[in-house]
Formats: C-alpha cells, structure tokens, sequence
C-alpha cells in the first residue's frame, strides 16, 4: 500500500475486531459490484459500471476490508488495482474519523497463503501501522513467503545482519547469515548485493545461474538468413527437426551444422557472437533439454533484445518480432507444464541489419523456475562452467626465470 496514506494512522487504532463487527452489513449487491470490477475488458470495456461498483465499495466501513481483500485472490489485474483503490479509500476515511482496523483479523488474513500475494502485502503494510511493534516481529517469518513482496522484507533483515557481521570482522556469521539470505532472496537487486558481499568481500564461491535456474549447456546453429528482418517469418529446418548430427544449407548457401555452445556468465547469457562472429542480418538456434523430477506448472523466464521465438516439447510458446529495446533478467515470463522427465526448448534469435555497436548483441538468457522464481533445477543438471582462467604471458613465473 502507498506509504503516503498511512503516514497519519494514530495510535488509537485497535488490535482487534469483533466477530461482530465482521457480520456487518456490507455494501448491497457487493458480490454484483466486485463482478462488476472484475469484468473491465480491453479498450475500456465496463468502466463506466465499474466505475460506479468502486464508489459503492470504497464508501463501505471498515468491515468490508477483509471481503475485498479476498475478492483480490481470484480477480485479474485490472480488477485488483480497483479493489487495492477502495480498500485504500476505507483505511483513509477510518483514520480520519479514528475508527478501528482489524489488526487480528489481518493477521489471519496474512497467514493465508492461499490468498492473493498483493492482498496479503496490503494487510501487512496496514497491521505495520496498527502496531508496528507487532508487525515487524512478524518479518522473519516471511523468509519463504510465496509472496516475494513480504520475502524481500525478510532478506532484508538478513543482509542488514550479515553486513553487521562482517564489520565485527565475525566472518563465519557473517558468510551463514549471507548464504540463508541468498538461498531465499528472489528479487535480482538482492540476489546481487549478496552475491557481491559473499564473493569480494568474504571470498565465497557464488553459483549464480545455479541459484537462478539458467540453462547454461545448449546446441546451437546458425547463420540462417535474416535479410530484410524476413528471418522471423522463415521457417528454417530447426523448426521442422532436431538432428543434432544433421548438415543444412544457411546464409548464402554455406553449410550449417549443430555445435554445442555452455555458457560461462553468471547470468547464462548464450552468446551467439561467441561461436559465428558478429554478424548481421542472421538467424540462430539454440537448442536444449531439461529433465524435470515431476509434471508440473513451471515458468520459462526469457531475457532477448533480438527478435525471438520459442517452442516448448514442439510446440510455439511465444515470440517477439522486434529489436534491441533492452534487456533484463526475466523480461518475459512464459507459463508452461513441466513433464516428468525430458522436455526440450527451441529458441529462435533473429538479428537485423543495424550495425550501431549497441546492436552487436546476439544473444538470450533463459531459466526455469516457478511462479516466485525459485528455481527449478533438472534432474541431471550438469555443474555449472567456469572461466578459465587468464594465461600469463611468458609461460608463467618458470618460464620468465629462464
């Protein structure tokens, strides 16, 4: 919730709410107004009945917080920012007027994971302000929140931990506090600033793409044809068949062949600049399988600045015919159902014709993770490649000797 609209909460809110209280009438036809919200379509569709159904709800008491709140777990986005508004406006008239909100029953509300991430971080920001005290005894519990909003409170607390660890120079505190932090931070600016501290400044090993979920060992062919940006429409034989084995005739006639291609970078970028050259007007493969332990709901989390495609197990999840307008971790998020054992991943990267130095990248960073970001790593996930390390001019201090 806006910080700005609870900065005046006075301290006579109460901790609790009768059961009374919550029996209170509701606004008529709540049911019908949050339907109502939750059936604002594209262009505008339903804004003028929803309109109308958020200044019934918004003029409700404080008795209807926990209903709307509720209401946000199987409501889309449009209609969540219409219930988070009229929650809002009920807070801000029930301080104003010096009324109770309903620490308690917030808090049950909290302890529901079942219940709309964005809910549940509203509740907490307002029982924050009903008792504070109360209120952040409750952070380090939220460690492996599913909401990654309260999660990033508690790793908070933990990196302020380790770094007053470090400068009571308690190095073996300091790293066990790091560590807990990064095995539950999901947020990048986190998962950084650990990364940092661990590496620099308490010489730990940090596997990054393993804790992210990047798929670093791949296949890879090209260069195809991308000459007036038609590459993206082509269809190239990768898309009608993975032979690894297989010869194919690419740009200009030239043969093409599979080679595989493990990513070094600690955010698995796959660098098609690496094995063909900076080239222009190209299209490339990149091809991989991943072995899940089980069938489930996963998510594959895509950064491209290049126009892209991707096929899961054979079939066109998405893609984007467009260029260089940026790129970061988990640009794109792309639902998918993990089967037990083998999927496969096909990613299509076009480049165009622009030859700015900040259009030479030809590349993607791709992982696989659930809907918080936790990573989910294949069964047979191979260890992680490392840089090699820079060879010394002369032969090294042996040879420099002679």
């Amino acid at each position: 919730m806006n910080a700005r609209l609870f900065t005046c909460l006075t301290l006579t809110l109460l901790t609790s709410w009768s059961a009374s209280s919550l029996r209170a009438a509701l606004p008529g036809d709540f049911e019908k107004h949050v339907a109502a919200l939750r059936a604002v379509g594209p262009e505008g569709a339903g804004n003028a009945e929803a309109a109308a159904a958020f200044q019934s709800l918004s003029a409700a008491e404080a008795d209807a917080i926990l209903p709307l709140l509720r209401a946000m777990e199987t409501s889309g986005p449009i209609a969540r920012n219409w219930l988070r508004s009229a929650v809002e406006v009920i807070v801000e008239r029930s301080q104003k007027a010096g009324k109770a909100l309903p620490f308690a029953d917030l808090k049950a509300f909290l302890d529901d994971t079942r219940q709309s991430p964005e809910a549940r971080r509203l509740a907490y920001d307002l029982m924050a302000k009903i008792d504070a005290q109360a209120a952040q005894k409750l952070i380090p519990g939220f460690l492996n929140d599913p909401s990654t909003e309260l999660r990033r409170d508690a790793v908070a607390q933990l990196i302020a931990t380790g770094k007053a660890e470090a400068e009571k120079d308690d190095k073996t505190a300091a790293i066990a506090t790091y560590r807990q932090a990064l095995d539950a931070a999901r947020d990048v600016d986190q998962i950084q600033e650990i990364a940092k501290q661990l590496s620099e400044k308490l010489g730990q090993e940090v596997d990054l793409p393993r804790h992210f979920g990047f798929l670093t060992h791949w296949h890879v062919i090209a260069p195809f044809d991308n000459t007036g940006r038609e590459g993206f429409e082509t269809v190239f034989p990768p898309e009608k068949e993975i032979k690894l084995d297989a010869t194919y005739p690419g740009k200009e006639g030239k043969e093409v062949t599979w080679q595989p291609l493990a990513s070094t970078d600690e955010y698995g970028k796959i660098d098609f600049n690496q094995p063909f050259g900076p080239l222009k007007e190209v299209t490339g493969y990149a091809y991989t399988e991943y072995t899940a332990a089980e069938a489930r709901p996963a998510e594959l989390r895509l950064a491209c600045k290049n126009a892209w495609k991707i096929w899961f197990n054979g079939e066109l999840i998405f893609g984007r015919d467009e260029y260089h307008r940026g790129q970061r971790i988990d640009q794109y998020k792309l639902p998918v159902q993990l089967k037990a054992g083998k999927n496969t991943l096909l990613v299509k990267a076009c480049q165009n014709e622009q030859t700015q130095d900040w259009t030479v990248e030809w590349e993607f960073k791709l992982r696989v993770c659930d809907a918080t970001g936790t990573a989910l790593l294949a069964t047979d996930r191979p260890a992680t490649p490392k840089k090699e390390a820079p060879k010394r001019r002369g032969g090294g201090a042996e040879e420099s000797k002679k």
